[in-house]
């Protein structure tokens, strides 16, 4: 019931993209204006509230607990379980937004600021820094840990139904629990495929870049064509092997660049921005994590900050899923820190060098990277490479990068939607993969051509609404089933505690008794004995 009636949904998302782009386009457009206006506060507290929760299941008493039982042992050395879930929960966009999304809240900045001046300049790294932070890791971690722990921990089959089988029992495998896994099968897909839709875009400008090619509808469909075939080729090869090789390849190629443009471009600058800003984050953090506009209706905050938490919750179930398979044996404490704050520090060195040097080349070295943001959010990485040496190479490197981040999103997701829409725990058939392959690349497609970037951003804000609301159930369900699992292993360590003490008592008990002489030993007792006792 999931596989299919999630591919007629999907299919009828397809159909409508094609058949009729402008009214797409037009309904997708109408559907997020009133998302942001009548719930866009649910997502900022949705969010704030897993952070919240994953603090507390790290330094509470559920931190010692062990995905998989006691004697479950980590599957992965911890820089392949790093490399695998950075890979996927981030990947393109972080080539993507790198230095669009500084260049940008500095042109246009929230808060009311000036533009273009040092405080849009501040501002526009801090917010970067939070949505690139620690909330978006936060949903990757909320969703991942439920995941991994109803599949190891209590024999589930890896569905976000089984997620709330504490709440409403035998019902998960019903039709409420299919529902729920229907509606997060769709919003992964759209999720997945938005994301790529951003990753075509941005490879199609830097082909039209190095290579002289117009950056057209056919040219993005060609890159498409190509991801599709070199995705599916590693998506058969499996998670130990194609998916694993290339996260580590990506991780190794994302550093070599990371530490090219740290080192020809402002070094001392990007450190100092690193710090600045990373100090007004953690500053500001509550303020930014709540913030609405309901007094001057600036359309900032939904434009930027609700749709990437909208993007985030879309992509979870997707990223939760494969992080909870790489994830078993991991204690909840090392799961979250190494979910949340470890990617979250890479984001920030990442947005510190590539945001950092956009801005000094924006500020002070002459370049004129906001009329390249004019032509499209996708021209402002190439046009700060052509700031730095070897600008050509660093341009091949780039979209080889965006490249290899394209092919483990979407092998990683074809793997996983594959899995969700089916109620066997094994890995999913061939041809099942084939088919949830095919359906990225084709909703992908879809939105590409049915209106862009406004497009992704509109279908991906709307479809994760149903999923923030199922964000707090599992959160509660989740503490449930901690509590019950701490419980019974208190009691049984209390079990093995009382029978400890009793077996020591009763060797106590044998040890006096041996110690003692024999009765035919003892001195009788005589008149003067028994008036000393009487």
């Amino acid at each position: 019931m999931v596989f299919r009636l999630s591919i007629v949904l999907l299919a009828a998302l397809v159909a409508a993209g094609a058949l009729i782009p402008q009214e797409f386009n037009a309904a997708a457009q109408f559907a997020l204006a009133l998302t942001v206006a009548k719930a866009g506060w649910l997502y900022l507290i949705v969010v704030f509230a897993a952070l919240l929760f994953l603090l507390y299941l790290s330094l509470g008493r559920f931190a010692d607990l062990r995905i998989g039982g006691d004697d479950a042992e980590p599957e992965f050395s911890r820089t392949s379980w790093l490399s695998m879930l950075f890979a996927a929960g981030m990947g393109i966009g972080l080539v993507f937004w790198g230095a669009a999304e500084p260049i940008s809240h500095f042109q246009h900045p929230p808060e009311g600021l000036t533009p273009d001046s040092m405080q849009a300049a501040r501002a526009s790294m801090r917010y970067v820094f939070f949505h690139w932070g620690l909330h978006p890791w936060a949903i990757y971690a909320l969703v991942g840990l439920a995941m991994a722990w109803f599949q190891f921990n209590r024999n589930g089959r890896g569905q976000i139904s089984d997620l709330l089988q504490p709440l409403i029992g035998r019902w998960h495998r019903r039709w409420p629990g299919k529902l729920v896994d229907v509606a997060a099968v769709v919003a992964t897909a759209i999720g997945v495929a938005t994301t790529l839709g951003f990753g075509t875009i941005q490879i199609s400008a830097g082909l039209a870049r190095v290579f002289g090619l117009q950056a057209t509808p056919a040219l993005q469909l060609c890159v498409v064509a190509v991801a599709f075939v070199l995705y599916m080729a590693s998506t058969l090869t499996g998670l130990h092997r194609g998916i694993k090789w290339l996260s580590n390849l990506n991780l190794a190629l994302a550093a070599l660049l990371l530490a090219f443009v740290l080192v020809a471009g402002p070094t001392a600058f990007v450190f100092e921005t690193f710090t600045t800003t990373l100090g007004s984050y953690i500053n500001q953090l509550p303020n930014m994590s709540l913030r609405m506009a309901p007094f001057s209706r600036d359309p900032w905050v939904g434009e930027w900050t609700i749709f990437y938490w909208a993007w985030w919750i879309a992509w979870a179930p997707f990223v939760g899923s494969f992080i909870a398979r790489i994830s078993r044996g991991r204690r909840i404490r090392e799961f979250v820190f190494g979910v949340v704050l470890v990617p979250s520090l890479m984001s920030f060195v990442w947005f510190a060098t590539f945001g950092g040097t956009a801005l000094w080349a924006q500020m002070f070295a002459g370049a004129d990277l906001g009329g390249a943001l004019a032509q499209g959010y996708e021209q402002v990485l190439f046009s700060l490479l052509d700031q730095l040496p070897g600008a050509h190479l660093l341009a091949v490197a780039a979209i080889a990068l965006l490249m290899i981040f394209f092919i483990t999103s979407a092998d990683s997701a074809t793997l996983v939607l594959a899995s969700m829409s089916s109620d066997e725990r094994e890995d999913p058939p061939l041809w099942r993969r084939a088919v949830w392959g095919a359906i990225q690349a084709l909703i992908a497609v879809t939105l590409l051509l049915a209106g862009g970037l406004d497009a992704l951003q509109g279908a991906i804000t709307v479809a994760a609404l149903p999923f923030a609301l199922l964000l707090a159930l599992i959160m509660w369900s989740l503490y449930r089933a901690l509590d019950q699992e701490y419980v019974r292993q208190q009691r049984q360590a209390a079990r093995f505690r009382h029978a400890m003490q009793r077996w020591l008592q009763r060797e106590d008990a044998g040890a006096d008794a041996s110690a003692q002489p024999p009765q035919s030993q003892q001195a009788p007792r005589g008149p003067a004995s028994a008036d000393a006792a009487a």
